[in-house]
C-alpha cells in the first residue's frame, strides 16, 4: 500500500512514528515498486471528510468506516510496555488545547476525576500520560511520562481498558486491541471513526464537524454523565453494573 498521489508517497512527520517496521506499506523513494496500490490519504487530504471552510466544520463521509490500524513494536518496546503490568485502564482527559476544536471535544477534567475515583474504589490501577504541554493531572492516577507514541502504544497494549476523548489515543487503543470507552460528544460521528469494540458515547447528539467552538457540542457533551461512563466502563471490564 502506498499513501500519496498516485506519483509521490507522501508522508508527514509523524508518519514514519506509526508506520516503522509495518511490512505492508511502501516508503517515500518506493514510488517505482510494481507491486504498489495506492491510498489519496495525506496531509491535507483526508478520505473521510472534506473541509467546509464557508461555515468553520468538516463535512463527514458516511461511508467511510474505520477499521483497527496496524501497529508493529519491537521486542524491547513491547518489553517495555509490561513495566506496569497488566489490568490497568489508561485515562485519557488532555484534549490539545493548541488545536480550534477542542472545546468540542473536552469532557471536563472534574468529570473525568470522578470516574477515577469510582475506578480506585473499585480496585481497580489507574494510569494516566503525562505532557510537558500541560493537561490536568488527575488525584488518584498513576502519572506516565512516557518515550514518546510508541511507548504510550506499548502501555496501551497492556491495558485492560482506555476511556477518553476521540483523537490519537483511541485509534491507538483500537490498533492494539484494547478496550475502550470512548467520548464523542457532537463534533465527530462513532460510525466514521469509531470502533465496534469500544463503547462511543455521543450524549445523543448527531455530528456538526464544528472545529471552532460550538454550543452544540457542549450540551452533547454536558450530557454524558459520569454515571454512564463508570458503567460503561465497568461492562467492558466484564464487572457487574
Amino acid at each position: 500500500m502506498a499513501f500519496g498521489d498516485g506519483r509521490r508517497i507522501r508522508w508527514d512527520q509523524n508518519s514514519d512514528l506509526i508506520f516503522r517496521d509495518n511490512p505492508n506499506l511502501a516508503r517515500p523513494g518506493e514510488e517505482r515498486r510494481p507491486d504498489l496500490e495506492w491510498i489519496g490519504y495525506f496531509k491535507g487530504q483526508r478520505i473521510y471528510n472534506t473541509n467546509d471552510a464557508a461555515r468553520r466544520r468538516w463535512v463527514w463521509n458516511l461511508d467511510f468506516r474505520a477499521e483497527p490500524g496496524e501497529v508493529f513494536l519491537s521486542a524491547g518496546e513491547i518489553r517495555a510496555g509490561r513495566r506496569f503490568g497488566r489490568r490497568f485502564v489508561v485515562i485519557e482527559p488532555y484534549v490539545p488545547s493548541w488545536k480550534s476544536v477542542a472545546p468540542n471535544k473536552d469532557w471536563g477534567a472534574q468529570r473525568y476525576q470522578a470516574v477515577v475515583d469510582r475506578l480506585a474504589a473499585d480496585g481497580l490501577t489507574v494510569l494516566q500520560f503525562l505532557y510537558d504541554k500541560g493537561g490536568p493531572a488527575l488525584r488518584g492516577a498513576h502519572g506516565v511520562r512516557t518515550a514518546g507514541f510508541r511507548d504510550a502504544l506499548a502501555i496501551l497494549g497492556q491495558a485492560a481498558l482506555f476511556i477518553g476523548p476521540e483523537g490519537g489515543l483511541h485509534h491507538g487503543a483500537a490498533a492494539m486491541g484494547t478496550k475502550g470507552v470512548v467520548l464523542f460528544g457532537g463534533f465527530i460521528p462513532p460510525s466514521v471513526t469509531g470502533y465496534a469494540a469500544h463503547t462511543n458515547l455521543t450524549g445523543g447528539a448527531e455530528a456538526c464537524g464544528s472545529y471552532t467552538p460550538c454550543a452544540h457540542c457542549r450540551v452533547a457533551l454536558d450530557a454524558i454523565s459520569v454515571e454512564e461512563v463508570y458503567a460503561a466502563a465497568r461492562r467492558q471490564l466484564g464487572m457487574a453494573v
